[in-house]
């Protein structure tokens, strides 16, 4: 199960989302998150949905790659849809005990269920398209103009880069820490949930020293090297927008309006 989180991971491969300007790919992944909820009726999901497909074939990252992302948040979608399901008032079709099934909410927690995954896979294609300096710059760039009311833009690109970064380091940290408890008896897999929760313990402690200690490392490192981020500091590839880059953000102005045209002349049916 760790092993299927993507969020945080790069695939390297040579395609065109590759090549784009880390700040297109976050523009694109904001609009993206965006029109998802904006989305109202059958022919929005459905450009909502063809547009996911097209970026995730151009980007050349495996289908089944991005899959594997939506396992960790299994139990999530099933919270979700089911409280969407039983919770949403209307006619009901189905009445058992204190809780009722309506058409509204099987439609809702239908809904929520795509939104949960297309949210994963459409920001998975932003971290496994750009590398986490690309990542950092784009960022940092894009948020320059609040630099200009005293945010340290450059900081808080740093802080969510660095934390995008520690996603993997951690996940292979927790499996080896996993791996090692088991091979002394420990059950992560077997008992009841409360009892799971229990067999947990000797796993998260492991892990929080190991965090703090590569966290204290990094620091370390860092500070031995004279890191100082803030206004002066130049880039060794600084960024430039491209033809492609351009072309990428007509296309996601279309891809906008599209949404909001199928929101406004085609909702849902009544």
């Amino acid at each position: 199960m760790l092993r299927d989180i993507t969020l945080g991971q790069y695939y390297q491969a040579e395609s065109v989302i590759h090549k784009l300007d880390p700040r297109v790919k976050l523009s694109g992944t904001l609009v993206y998150i965006i029109s998802l909820f904006c989305v109202n009726g059958i022919a929005g999901l459905a450009v909502a949905t063809a547009f996911l497909f097209l970026v995730i074939k151009i980007s050349k990252v495996p289908f089944r790659f991005m899959i594997k992302g939506l396992r960790t948040i299994l139990i999530l979608m099933l919270i979700t849809g089911a409280f969407n399901l039983f919770l949403t008032p209307g006619e009901p079709l189905v009445r058992f005990w204190i809780f009722k099934i309506t058409a509204e909410g099987i439609k809702n927690a239908l809904i929520m269920i795509i939104r949960l995954s297309y949210l994963i896979l459409g920001t998975s294609i932003m971290t496994l398209t750009t590398t986490p300096n690309q990542l950092t710059d784009g960022m940092e760039k894009a948020l320059m103009p609040l630099s200009k009311v005293g945010v340290p833009v450059h900081a808080v690109a740093m802080m969510m880069s660095i934390a995008l970064r520690f996603i993997p380091i951690l996940i292979e940290e927790t499996d080896k820490i996993m791996k090692a408890q088991m091979a002394r008896g420990a059950d992560f897999e077997s008992g009841s949930l409360l009892k799971r929760v229990k067999n947990m313990i000797p796993l998260l402690v492991p892990l929080f020293i190991s965090a703090f200690r590569r966290a204290d490392d990094l620091a370390m490192a860092m500070e031995a090297r004279c890191y100082h981020g803030g206004s002066g500091r130049t880039k060794m590839k600084p960024l430039h927008y491209e033809k492609r880059d351009k072309v990428s953000y007509l296309f996601l102005l279309v891809y906008f309006a599209v949404i909001i045209l199928c929101r406004i002349r085609l909702p849902w049916p009544q």
